[in-house]
């Protein structure tokens, strides 16, 4: 995947971090943003996403960078 494709990822990334702050638990915030992504991204999409959160991960909110450490392999 390009960078344009990566740019996409942390866009969603972030989009679904942002539609979860309504719990107010961070966790449990994390908790379902790491779920829909286990569920709905293809299993490229999460590892660019992971790849990404061990190689800098500064675009990513604090939930989503939680969220997507959660992710397994």
């Amino acid at each position: 995947m390009g960078q344009y494709q990566l740019n996409s990822l942390i866009k969603m990334a972030n989009q679904i971090a942002a539609n979860n702050t309504h719990i107010g638990d961070e966790t449990a915030e994390a908790a379902m943003v790491a779920n829909h992504l286990s569920k709905f991204w293809a299993r490229s999409m999460k590892a660019q996403i992971r790849d990404y959160l061990e190689s800098d991960g500064s675009e990513l909110l604090p939930i989503a960078k939680k969220a997507v450490a959660q992710l397994g392999s």
